[in-house]
């Protein structure tokens, strides 16, 4: 009996241990497919030729390729109302940066002829890219609507687009409705040069559209004394659009005054060079005989380096231009304190009352001036020194007197505004004593009528 309950256990025991084993194995992962076998094999043949296909024939976000693209893309966008504000916001604020920039400020242009001969008598369906350098937050609409006609500012269609970061313009809705109503289009940093907002500018493009762009992607990070390489999108924007766009450059020098980094407004009284270039060709680069060879990768770097190429050319040729520019301010301060040294020679400063306070001395030694110049100006060298840099001093060099007493405390014009209106008054106090001295025979008049009949009136 003893026996029998031994081998019941020991069969019972058995059973679970096998039970158990059996769930064990059950809950245990075991591959997919074997490594070896008919079936594994295929299956890795087949996924091998889905790679080797989405290699050759799909492009991958690594590889370069030219992307088509439409006219209607962002067309859900621009609807009637989008496009009725434009024409009313455009032209107001284009109009608005030009009388800031030409009343408030001093903006010299040159070579503008070239663009405006683009911007007026381009083809039909012509496309258009214009690339500047980026110094300030307001290059982009202060620079622009200082280079363009008022037939161009009025019409809302024929102005620029350009392209803005989203996490710069387009923060929130009020800033992104705005922004898209002045005719920006979005761009994320980062995404690459086949995202969204640059399809768009290939759009605008491909409508025969014009667009700005700054090709360094981003602000100069010294005021605009260097110039940063230029990035694949502009590369992308004149290769993938339908027709081949005329590409004007220009660069411009002074909006690191008008607008500085940290600035909330724009500043007046600034000076601000513009020069405007020829524009680039790429008619090498489009040619298919000769670019066959050459991928997609290294078109779009030969067109940016192409367009950063030009833009350290006219960098340093408008830098030659401030420089000279600068001088001749000078000579003309220098000038026209001459004519105020001139000018105060002919003072008549008895009738002030400061005729005593002047000391008699000889000419020459009574128009001599001091220039004092804290630094050697050379033209050849443009880049050593901003204009902005530059200060220039000059007094009246005399040993007594009034003027050694002011000297220091005026500037050049306002010692000639000084003299200028002392013979204004000179001249009144001349011209007050002339009719005087006209209505003599009135007063005589006046003297015997009061003599004579009034003295008989009250008699009576």
């Amino acid at each position: 009996m003893e026996d029998l309950w031994k081998s019941r256990a020991r069969s019972l025991q058995l059973r679970l241990r096998d039970r158990f084993r059996i769930a064990v194995d059950r809950h245990r992962r075991l591959p997919m497919f074997s490594t070896d076998g008919y079936f594994s094999s295929t299956l890795q043949r087949w996924l091998r030729r889905v790679r080797d296909f989405r290699r050759d024939s799909l492009p991958s976000s690594s590889a370069f390729y030219r992307k088509r693209v439409g006219k209607d893309i962002g067309a859900e966008e621009d609807s009637v109302f989008v496009r009725m504000l434009q024409a009313l916001a455009v032209p107001v604020i284009g109009n608005v940066c030009y009388v800031f920039m030409h009343g408030l400020n001093r903006v010299q242009v040159y070579g503008a002829e070239k663009l405006h001969e683009v911007l007026l008598h381009r083809p039909e369906n012509k496309p258009l890219i214009t690339v500047s350098n980026h110094v300030a937050s307001m290059d982009d609409p202060l620079v622009i609507a200082s280079l363009l006609p008022p037939s161009v500012l009025l019409d809302a269609r024929s102005l620029r687009w350009t392209m803005c970061a989203t996490d710069r313009c387009f923060k929130n809705p009020v800033t992104s409705a705005f922004f898209q109503c002045v005719k920006v289009l979005p761009v994320s940093r980062g995404e690459g040069i086949y995202q969204k907002g640059m399809d768009m500018a290939v759009s605008k493009l491909n409508s025969g559209g014009w667009v700005h762009i700054f090709p360094e992607g981003s602000r100069s990070r010294d005021g605009g004394k260097t110039m940063g390489s230029a990035k694949r999108g502009v590369g992308r924007l004149v290769l993938d659009a339908d027709n081949t766009p005329i590409v004007v450059p220009f660069v411009h020098t002074g909006m690191q005054e008008v607008m500085p980094i940290g600035a909330n407004f724009p500043r007046i009284g600034q000076a601000v060079t513009v020069l405007i270039g020829d524009p680039i060709h790429f008619d090498d680069l489009l040619n298919e005989e000769q670019t066959q060879h050459m991928s997609r990768g290294k078109l779009y770097d030969a067109v940016s380096s192409r367009v950063s190429h030009r833009l350290q050319e006219l960098k340093v040729q408008v830098d030659k231009l401030t420089l000279e520019h600068s001088i001749q301010l000078q000579n003309h301060d220098m000038q026209t304190t001459e004519r105020a040294a001139g000018i105060l020679h002919q003072v008549d400063w008895e009738s002030f009352g400061m005729g005593s306070y002047i000391t008699s001395e000889d000419d020459d030694s009574s128009s001599r001036l001091e220039i004092q110049s804290p630094m050697k100006l050379n033209v050849t060298n443009t880049q050593e020194h901003a204009p902005s840099e530059r200060y220039f001093g000059m007094g009246f060099s005399y040993e007594g007197g009034i003027v050694s007493r002011i000297r220091g405390f005026m500037d050049p014009t306002e010692l000639m505004g000084f003299a200028a209106r002392g013979l204004f008054l000179n001249r009144r106090a001349e011209e007050k004593l002339a009719s005087i001295q006209e209505i003599r025979p009135l007063k005589a008049w006046k003297q015997f009528l009061e003599a004579n009949i009034l003295q008989q009136w009250n008699a009576c």
